[in-house]
């Protein structure tokens, strides 16, 4: 049986030197080929068709959800294994939605991430259990509830909120920007906390960037 070929992403070439030392060190893996950013991964990743897609979420371009989602276009087969710094529910259910079929947190184990990758190639869906656990009792408290379950995606409304909450727009600015009433904008906002389970406005505004609302670029400070 041959090599699973593996593709790193992440804009940080430090952790890209080890992580290719690590799996290196494998007689069953090899990294084919490196990315440092969304873009660049989504070209390597439709160049070298590897079996498997390493992607960090935070990285320039057009956001690593935004690549998983052009990988998995560009290479149907390979499957994505997220290996990020992001630990919170949100972030787990947009990979997801997005197509990976894995999602590991920087702080694993190098033995937890090689089995991961082993797992991730032969179909399984690989989640780190603590987060995952975080997912299933957030589902369960909103069960039975008129609110929208956890995976319920953005409306279009949803994302201008978000996206100009990112950037930095106050409610009143808000509600002037898209003519609503400040009240409506305040339950925006409420249901995107409840959709991410995100809580302050900086994890908001991480979220939008590596979501790719912006599409790489922070819009116009009011």
């Amino acid at each position: 049986m041959g090599r699973i070929r593996i593709l790193l992403a992440d804009d940080h070439a430090v952790l890209r030197t080890g992580l290719r030392m690590l799996i290196g060190s494998q007689r069953d893996l090899e990294v084919v080929g490196e990315a440092s950013d969304g873009d660049e991964a989504v070209r390597k990743a439709a160049a070298l068709r590897p079996d498997v897609a390493l992607i960090d979420i935070s990285m320039p371009g057009s956001g690593g959800i935004k690549a998983i989602e052009r990988i998995r276009q560009a290479a149907p087969a390979t499957r994505v294994l997220v290996l990020t710094m992001h630990d919170l529910p949100a972030y787990l259910r947009a990979a997801l939605t997005a197509g990976a079929s894995g999602y590991v947190v920087k702080r694993a184990a190098d033995s937890d991430l090689l089995a991961a990758i082993r797992d991730v190639h032969r179909g399984r869906t690989v989640l780190d259990p603590a987060l995952a656990a975080r997912v299933v009792q957030g589902g369960l408290r909103r069960r039975g509830t008129a609110g929208p379950g956890p995976t319920t995606p953005l409306s279009q409304r949803e994302q201008e909120v978000l996206e100009l909450v990112a950037q930095g727009y106050t409610n009143q600015q808000i509600a002037d920007h898209l003519g609503l009433s400040v009240k409506t904008v305040e339950t925006y906002r409420a249901r995107l906390v409840e959709k991410l389970g995100l809580q302050s406005r900086a994890e908001l505004v991480r979220y939008a960037l590596d979501s790719g609302l912006f599409g790489g670029e922070v819009g116009p400070t009011p």
